[in-house]
């Protein structure tokens, strides 16, 4: 049925602007803050990190849904984005390991997607005015109760989102007779990140957002991780007292994106809102501890003030971003702590910067044997 009947639809920005397409079947209207992701591939991952929740996302590569979804790479147990906006929304998919075709998937998921759209002017339209409140329309409500609805709708900076994403109740992942015990505490993490702590023979136990250390130093872990996530940093208050906790004590931490971010709060660095943030797979940062460029997979909306980072005694820029020299990483000089605002986990074809699990485990042993002597 979706193959013939495509009702026209739209997409409304915050300012008015309105871009028109059609509806790939699913009929509703969902709100969001509008981003795009410019990576070729990897779509099934994006549409299901835990990061993206509470925004639409604009594909800009104009074929979505052409090798269907697999269960094996999905980052989280459902769809996390409020909605998608492409140019070719494809019913059919043609990958020997897919298990279903992208149109199933939405349709049991009710995902509004709307296609046929002109998305590299909308792209363009977005790097030029920022970020904003959006809303996808397939039914037929009219602009002006769209736009009425939309004005509603919180903006993303001051908006707390990880509660919406994290476990409510904690759980393990991986081998329990791993060599290493790890602490995480779950922003909206990725199931990829358990993975490779996994692999590097790990047991990870997952705690709530709102875990406090006690809860996570009960497991007697050998490391602790602040994930991933959604959202604005700075209302995380409980995850950066966690922080500030493991930090006073010199414990192994590891930071990836908004658990960089906390750590940077955490520490007195303030962070803020970009124009248009990070969202792609081949982002270029430089090492400044080796001198070596690393191709990085990047999904993230706010940022730690460089210039307030540069003036901390006890903090060092570890990795920038080379398209805007935004902080892609920092450690503490005193203190076992390092985090990256890039993930290291997501491997879009290169593997660059898989090491960062490595250092993380070379930093336990580290810690390990100091308290052994």
């Amino acid at each position: 049925m979706h193959y013939t009947t495509r009702k026209k639809a739209l997409i409304l920005l915050a300012d008015g602007t309105i871009f028109y397409g059609k509806s790939i079947g699913i009929s509703g209207k969902t709100f969001g803050e509008v981003c795009f992701n410019t990576g070729m591939t990897g779509y099934q991952e994006i549409f299901t990190d835990p990061s993206y929740f509470g925004q639409i996302m604009v594909a800009t590569n104009p074929h979505i849904g052409n090798y269907g979804v697999n269960a094996e790479e999905t980052e989280a147990d459902k769809i996390m984005i409020s909605g998608l906006v492409c140019k070719n929304f494809s019913f059919t998919h043609s990958r020997p390991d897919s298990e279903s075709n992208l149109y199933d998937y939405f349709e049991k998921q009710n995902l509004i997607c709307i296609s046929d759209v002109d998305t590299r002017a909308l792209v363009s339209y977005i790097r030029d005015n920022g970020a904003q409140n959006a809303v996808i329309c397939t039914d037929d409500t009219s602009i002006e109760e769209l736009k009425k609805e939309l004005s509603t709708i919180p903006d993303m900076k001051g908006l707390e989102l990880a509660s919406k994403v994290s476990t409510t109740e904690p759980y393990f992942f991986g081998n329990e007779n791993a060599k290493f015990k790890i602490s995480a505490l779950d922003l909206g993490i990725k199931r990829n990140i358990l993975r490779n702590l996994a692999k590097r023979d790990c047991y990870i136990k997952v705690f709530p957002f709102n875990a406090s250390f006690e809860d996570m130093k009960s497991f007697s872990p050998d490391g602790y991780f602040l994930s991933n996530g959604p959202g604005d940093p700075e209302p995380l208050e409980n995850a950066q007292k966690v922080a500030k906790q493991i930090i006073d004590n010199n414990l192994p931490l590891f930071g990836i994106c908004l658990g960089h971010q906390v750590i940077g709060l955490a520490n007195g660095i303030s962070t803020y809102k970009m124009f248009n943030g990070h969202r792609g797979i081949n982002h270029p940062v430089m090492n400044m501890l080796t001198g070596k460029g690393e191709i990085t997979s990047q999904n993230h909306g706010f940022a730690v003030n460089r210039e307030e980072l540069e003036n901390h005694p006890d903090l060092e820029i570890t990795h920038y971003h080379l398209n805007d020299n935004t902080v892609a990483g920092m450690r503490m000089k005193s203190k076992n702590c390092f985090s990256v605002q890039y993930h290291p986990e997501a491997s879009p074809g290169p593997h660059d910067s898989s090491y960062l699990f490595d250092d993380f485990i070379t930093n336990i042993k580290k810690s390990k044997s100091i308290e052994m002597v």
